[in-house]
């Protein structure tokens, strides 16, 4: 395991990746190189909370995966910052 693998912010950004793939392998197959796509590729940046949120509104993800995933980006958004912090200083 590597040393960034055990900070708590790298497994729950990790975490919240995977859970991203795994919901939209179920947005339409129309959807493949449009949100699905962007989806993912923000699942690596800060941008998830907007695609997610996006995805919801549009009918694509429901109540249920959507608070979950909401839940999952706040708590990786609010480790990173905190790391972010502590190594700054």
């Amino acid at each position: 395991m590597s040393r960034y693998e055990r900070l708590h912010a790298w497994r729950e950004c990790h975490e919240l990746a995977l859970a991203v793939y795994r919901v939209t392998k179920r947005f339409p197959d129309d959807e493949r190189y449009g949100l699905t796509s962007q989806t993912r590729r923000a699942a690596f940046s800060s941008e998830v909370g907007y695609a997610l949120r996006f995805a919801h509104e549009a009918g694509l993800l429901p109540d249920e995966e959507w608070s979950a995933l909401n839940d999952g980006q706040a708590r990786a958004r609010f480790l990173t910052w905190q790391l972010y912090q502590a190594l700054g200083r």
